[in-house]
């Protein structure tokens, strides 16, 4: 065996030796001059395939094609384990004006470790992660690492098939309710170390659970190359390669595709806002700003001490769209979730006065992001229609959601940020109070018809001393469990998709954490194995009735029956939808009070059956109300409708009924 890798390390030896004598004559040129071309003006949407590292035959010899952007650079070479780290062994030439440097070296493979070393024109020395790698070095190293993404053996295609035949707008009719997740700390490995599961274990772990709890969509967090886990991903080193915390490209691919032939669809998180500064990453990339503008008024986030894109250059455009086609292409991802939308399209976000430039005509206005966004959008969504884009964007700023072509910025979904706030400050007020902020959770209807949303409860509202969920939530264990699964009933039958972020279904005590894994020891107390049943149950509704989700952006689907009850803090609306006699009814007690002889208004006449009741012992509730299994409706004017219901509603009781 010693002497079988002797042999090998003689013969590779003896390949790098022949290939730093004379580089081959090639017989092709991996680089076109219209490679060239299409880069420089925004639009190769296949620039991966290019720039990088590469497996490659030049004149019948296998080797690694290495390819960078770096147009001020004085001279780049390429260094790693298959040189010894020599920094000067293997020079790239400069194939255009453009600043594209290659090179092909023999017998270099996969899962080899590599930097650029680029020279400026000052002398200045420094080393470069590869922008386009595949691959990454785990932290705390920095060096890129040679993959091989191609042959996987997807058996995702009837998943893909039904992808493809998606126009448009078929996401906004369908049933979306999203699982947000970050990996490293869904579930720890007990084995110690950092306590990862790889991407296949993950999978393997994370698909049977969300087909009990049927989540439609999974959303990633935190899969592009970053160097800090504090991060949660959204300060990006490595933008094509997913990060090897988890495992190999392959294995991701693994992920996916279980996901897939389970019928869940997968969404990134995906970062154009900004990079991080780091020494090894995109900043300064070759002695001078290439990749961010080197105005720091322009080019930098000063209270997230990180980069901000040069949106008007076309090869960093061509950076990012490129991107999002290679996670579509190559990973069979569903969609995108954009964070920090805002950020990119104000000038002025996050700054003070002398912090930032005003745009040609004097505004604010980020004209060259707003101009990204229409062009990726169009590009990805009208290669892909039944892609997903969603922006996460905190302000008014209109036509999000609407079509390029009528001067939207072309997103498939915004999530909907002052319905979170409203509804997280209403739930967290002392019942007692509630009266006084009624209409908060009333507003929302007023402007939905304006985007097509998403409801989130994410991340971002269980960390920094904002309390889980269920710690939000007014008065003692009991009462705030109770009024937990009531949110969530208001919030699934709101109008608009839904995203929850993990461990709230089960109703996670302690904020997040990106160091340690959910608590899933509460499961083992009714009042946390109650709510995630009641979870179950309100996903299986969700999905089950069209009502629910078919028409979510405009009033043909929404229906308030009484909106105006302050003085009681109840809310009651009916959910319905073209063509389909089936709709439901909502009643929600926001308040510790139980109403006798309750009368709500309902526009048909017939039986209302009962379908979910917060209140009940089997999901953690008091179980003091005793419902019938359905109630018919008595003729009477009740909240303006012809008909009405009477029972005892339950005190923090979220009430759901099917009628026809």
């Amino acid at each position: 065996m010693a002497e079988k890798k002797t042999q090998n390390t003689v013969k590779k030896t003896a390949v790098r030796a022949a290939a730093k004598k004379a580089e081959p004559q090639r017989e092709h040129v991996f680089i076109s001059p219209d490679d060239c071309y299409l880069f420089a003006q925004g639009t190769h949407y296949d620039i991966y395939k290019k720039l990088g590292a590469h497996l490659s035959v030049e004149n019948g010899v296998e080797g690694m094609h290495f390819a960078v952007w770096a147009p001020n650079a004085a001279a780049v070479f390429v260094t790693g384990t298959f040189n010894g780290w020599n920094e000067d062994q293997y020079k790239l030439t400069k194939i255009n004006d453009g600043g594209i440097h290659e090179i092909f070296i023999p017998g270099v493979g996969a899962g080899e470790l590599y930097k650029y070393l680029i020279w400026t024109p000052d002398g200045e020395k420094i080393y470069k992660a590869d922008p386009y790698a595949y691959s990454a070095e785990l932290r705390p190293g920095t060096a890129s690492k040679t993959a091989d993404i191609t042959g996987y053996a997807w058996g995702d295609s009837k998943w893909q098939k039904a992808q493809a035949a998606k126009d448009l707008d078929s996401n906004n009719h369908e049933p979306m309710a999203i699982y947000e997740c970050h990996i490293g700390s869904w579930m720890k490995h007990p084995d110690g170390g950092d306590g990862f599961y790889n991407y296949r274990e993950f999978a393997d772990r994370l698909v049977p659970y969300l087909k009990e709890m049927p989540f439609t969509h999974v959303e990633l967090m935190g899969i592009s190359e970053h160097p800090f886990d504090g991060s949660w991903g959204y300060q990006v080193t490595g933008y094509y390669a997913p990060t090897s915390r988890y495992g190999e490209p392959k294995d991701f691919m693994y992920l996916i595709d279980k996901l897939h032939r389970n019928g869940i669809g997968v969404i990134l998180d995906w970062v154009p806002a900004h990079f991080c500064p780091d020494a090894h990453g995109l900043a300064r990339f070759d002695g001078q700003c290439i990749y961010e503008d080197p105005d720091p008024r322009r080019g930098e986030h000063p209270d997230w001490g990180t980069k901000i894109f040069n949106l008007g250059k076309p090869e960093v455009k061509n950076f990012l769209i490129a991107n999002v086609l290679y996670w579509i292409r190559e990973y069979h991802i569903d969609g995108i979730r954009v964070d920090a939308v805002a950020s990119m399209l104000y000038l002025d976000y996050g700054k003070k006065e002398g912090q930032w430039l005003p745009n040609k005509y004097g505004g604010h206005e980020n004209l060259d992001a707003i101009e990204f966004f229409k062009h990726m959008n169009s590009v990805v969504r009208g290669s892909y229609p039944g892609f997903i884009t969603v922006a996460e964007e905190s302000t008014a700023w209109p036509k999000i959601t609407g079509r390029v072509e009528d001067d939207g910025l072309g997103f498939s979904f915004k999530w909907n940020m002052g319905w979170m706030h409203d509804f997280c400050e209403y739930m967290k007020l002392d019942p007692v109070m509630r009266a006084g902020d009624h209409y908060a959770m009333t507003f929302a209807m007023s402007y939905n018809s304006s985007e097509n949303y998403i409801l989130p409860l994410s991340h971002d509202e269980v960390v920094h001393l904002k309390c889980s969920m269920v710690g939000k939530m007014p008065g003692y264990e009991i009462d705030k469990y109770a009024n937990l699964r009531l949110g969530y009933t208001f919030m699934f039958g709101h109008a608009g998709k839904k995203l929850l972020f993990m461990g709230q279904e089960f109703g996670q005590e302690r904020e997040w954490s990106e160091a340690r894994e959910l608590d899933w020891y509460l499961l083992e107390k009714p009042l946390n194995s109650g709510t995630k049943k009641y979870m179950e149950e309100l996903l299986k509704i969700y999905r089950k009735y069209r009502c629910m989700y078919e028409i979510d952006n405009n009033w043909d689907g929404f229906e308030w029956i009484n909106a105006d009850d302050k003085s009681r803090s109840i809310y009651s609306f009916f959910r319905k939808c073209e063509g389909d006699k089936k709709k439901l009814l909502f009643v929600l007690n926001m308040t510790p009070v139980r109403y006798q002889g309750f009368r709500v208004g309902v526009p048909k006449a017939g039986t209302y059956k009962l379908l979910l009741n917060s209140e009940e012992e089997q999901y953690g509730g008091f179980g003091y109300t005793k419902l019938p299994a359905s109630i018919k409706a008595v003729k009477g004017d009740c909240d303006y409708k012809p008909y009405y219901l009477e029972f005892e509603l339950p005190a923090y009781g979220g009430l759901v009924f099917e009628f026809q």
